[in-house]
């Protein structure tokens, strides 16, 4: 058993921590919950108690929030190379919470068919989706990475785009199609997609 233990459902955005972590390089151990199941009970609910993976625990300390972990995990193991300097995290912050925060309320809205009324749009931190991809755009113009190299904050986004588009929400145009591909193209992104299509396999046969 490690000291860092990783909650997770295959088939969730635990994907996204998964790649974070084969990235960070450090022994881990995971733990598979049923959605409804042991998601929703004890012990899991005082790891966290909305009942949602995924989580970690790293020692005494749980992280819960996928932006969080992959923000913790970069802080917490530095010779990953995955945060920039201090002095130079004004981009990596934001875009790693605009991902976190218009971007994902944009496409959770969207997956449900909801449009935001236009005279209730600035209740709404995204606006609306269109206005959410046409920031983001010119957010990405000019940048292969975010920070100028590969970090947390490019793996969240990257992660985000690759599913709004695998669901049909975003057309795979330019900058977003080259942007997920080069972010994606990664031996910690293939072992994490494997290890990870390994352990649905796995759950699905106990089923």
């Amino acid at each position: 058993m490690t000291d860092l233990i990783f909650y997770t459902n295959p088939q969730s955005r635990g994907q996204m921590v998964r790649w974070m972590l084969e990235e960070v390089g450090v022994p881990y151990t995971a733990e598979f919950l049923s959605y409804g199941g042991t998601t929703k009970a004890e012990p899991y609910l005082s790891i966290n108690p909305m009942g949602k993976v995924p989580a970690i625990r790293h020692g005494e300390k749980v992280v819960t929030e996928v932006a969080a972990i992959c923000a913790y995990l970069a802080d917490a193991f530095p010779a990953a190379g995955l945060a920039p300097a201090l002095a130079d995290r004004a981009d990596y912050y934001r875009f790693l919470f605009f991902a976190a925060g218009p971007l994902e309320q944009a496409f959770s809205l969207k997956a449900v068919n909801f449009e935001v009324p236009k005279d209730k749009q600035g209740m709404f931190g995204f606006g609306n989706h269109e206005t959410t991809f046409a920031a983001l755009t010119r957010m990405l113009e000019g940048r292969d990475y975010v920070t100028g190299r590969f970090s947390a904050a490019d793996l969240y986004l990257a992660s985000e785009l690759g599913f709004i588009m695998m669901f049909g929400q975003l057309e795979p145009r330019e900058p977003f199609a080259s942007y997920v591909a080069r972010c994606t193209d990664r031996d910690a992104y293939r072992r994490a997609k494997t290890l990870d299509a390994e352990a649905a396999e796995a759950l699905k046969a106990q089923a």
